[in-house]
């Protein structure tokens, strides 16, 4: 898949994302880039280059208090490559976009990965019991 329309998926599951939380989010950039760099991937242990589908780098909401400013945007890294590289279809890339934007979303809010792994667990279930729509594959 080419970059824009990669990018348009991520532009569209950062705007699916509820109000509550939206209107939460600040002083956050979201960027596309194919594959982690090999220091991130040596510091959370990945062997391969596709082992990381996103990464969230910032200071998590929950510890910005009344001194928090001037600073510089957390950053949520979503991977292009390894997504795509672990879907078979442009259907799965779109779900797999979503699932990984929540996921770094949710590390901002201060979420660690098991509770992360819960939730996304739930959101596969639903997404399973929901009716597929005709413009589907």
């Amino acid at each position: 898949m080419d970059r824009e329309p990669f990018e348009k998926l991520v532009e569209e599951a950062m705007a699916s994302l509820p109000k509550k939380f939206k209107d939460l989010i600040h002083n956050v950039a979201v960027i596309v880039e194919d594959y982690p760099s090999l220091p991130t991937r040596r510091r959370f242990g990945a062997i391969d280059k596709n082992d990381i589908l996103g990464l969230y780098h910032g200071v998590p909401f929950q510890h910005r208090g009344p001194s928090y400013g001037n600073l510089p945007p957390d950053v949520i890294f979503i991977f292009q490559k390894p997504i795509e590289h672990i879907c078979a279809t442009e259907a799965e890339v779109r779900a797999q976009v979503q699932d990984t934007v929540v996921h770094e979303v949710g590390h901002y809010f201060g979420l660690n990965d098991v509770e992360l792994r819960e939730i996304e667990a739930e959101v596969r279930a639903a997404r399973r019991r929901m009716p597929k729509k005709e413009t589907d594959p």
